[in-house]
């Protein structure tokens, strides 16, 4: 497949890359539509495929065994017509060192490895990612957005844990936070939609995907956030347990004699919505089966919405006044039960929601999901991460 323009058009290349998927999107220099997106998963296995999307036409192809680079090598083929100028990384995590997107050279990219420690799913798949795009555009600028970036703003006392302070000293053990650059984001949407300036904006912002956290953001800057030193502290999420007592691991190891590296693997991959209800990690499923009756898939909502009702009223301790509740992300933008649920809990701030509203998503409403008489507004606002690190690129090359 090429994508053929009628000019060439200069564009940003924007990738995602895990330990076995690659994600890429093209965005134009000129607009921030998106040409051509994609997704290479699997890869380094025979069932390695490549899902392309280029004006709503959807395609897959098979690449049996292709690496990253080679799952590369196949989205530049489909780049006829197009000039990539620029090319923007998400690296999950930039530890203390990054405040904010960088140019790539060699000293960031020691840096970002220097930082696998803090996330050793994550760090070295981007590495491979900035490696296999350096050999494929050697002349092209690279840059680095980090998900930690937007949270270097959070105050000592919302960041440091309750322990020896040695253990931050010596090995950086703190709380990062994560999603920031979705947080940032939306932070920026809905200031524009609130009609105010974004160093005016005071909201929690709620990103709900397969991943969940929530952001208390005061005149436009991170102040606190509910993931932590990982990915894993916070929210119910689809299959990360979020917050438990920190003794759950000693007591799992002493009952059942698991290794401490399995307990964390339950946590992560087998806990959430999955592990409560016993069905799936997806929203969409358990919605279905909760409404046919299912009682764990209900549960597990009730869980996930509460838990979320909870930590939300939590940030508003870190904000002087509010403007909105913010919620975004696959389930933020498309769950009107989640949404209701969530929010019926939190009647203690005289917080009310439109159904009719909330059904349209906010879509006719400049977002807004609340009713009139809500002390507080709520509203839904998409998130673009690809934007956002097209976004950041551009301004670091220009």
């Amino acid at each position: 497949m090429h994508v053929n323009t009628h000019a060439v058009t200069d564009c940003v290349i924007v990738i995602n890359c895990g330990s076995s998927s690659l994600k890429f999107a093209l965005l134009p220099m000129a607009g921030e539509s998106i040409h051509l997106k994609g997704l290479a998963e699997r890869l380094g296995t025979p069932e390695a495929v490549l899902h392309t999307e280029h004006d709503g036409i959807k395609r897959q192809n098979r690449i049996p065994h292709a690496t990253h680079r080679e799952a590369l090598q196949a989205a530049a083929g489909m780049m006829e017509g197009l000039r990539p100028r620029a090319i923007g990384h998400r690296v999950v995590h930039g530890g203390e060192r990054f405040t904010g997107a960088v140019r790539i050279d060699d000293e960031v990219m020691a840096a970002i490895g220097q930082c696998a420690s803090l996330a050793p799913l994550h760090n070295p798949a981007n590495l491979t990612g900035v490696k296999t795009a350096r050999e494929l555009f050697p002349d092209l600028p690279q840059v680095a957005v980090f998900d930690t970036a937007f949270h270097q703003t959070l105050p000592e006392k919302a960041w440091l844990y309750a322990i020896p302070r040695s253990y931050y000293e010596k090995l950086g053990v703190r709380r990062y936070g994560f999603h920031g650059t979705s947080h940032h984001y939306v932070a920026l949407e809905s200031a524009r939609l609130l009609g105010k300036p974004l160093e005016q904006t005071n909201i929690i912002t709620m990103h709900l995907g397969n991943g969940c956290s929530a952001c208390a953001v005061r005149n436009g800057r991170s102040v606190d956030t509910t993931m932590g030193l990982t990915p894993s502290e916070g929210l119910v999420m689809g299959t990360r347990s979020g917050d438990v007592d920190p003794a759950l691991h000693q007591f799992l190891q002493d009952q059942t004699g698991m290794r401490l590296s399995e307990i964390t693997a339950v946590l992560n991959s087998q806990s959430g919505l999955l592990g409560i209800s016993g069905l799936s990690n997806d929203m969409r499923t358990l919605a279905d089966a909760a409404r046919d009756g299912h009682q764990r898939a209900r549960l597990a909502i009730d869980v996930f919405c509460y838990r979320l009702a909870k930590s939300v009223c939590g940030l508003m301790a870190a904000l002087d006044t509010i403007d909105a509740l913010v919620f975004t992300g696959g389930i933020g933008e498309n769950s009107a039960g989640v949404r209701s649920l969530t929010i019926a809990q939190m009647k203690i701030y005289g917080v009310i929601i439109d159904e009719t509203k909330n059904t349209s998503h906010g879509r006719n409403d400049r977002g807004v999901i609340s009713s009139a008489e809500s002390r507080i507004p709520c509203m839904v606002v998409p998130t673009n991460e690809e934007l956002m690190i097209a976004r950041e690129t551009l301004r670091l090359i220009s």
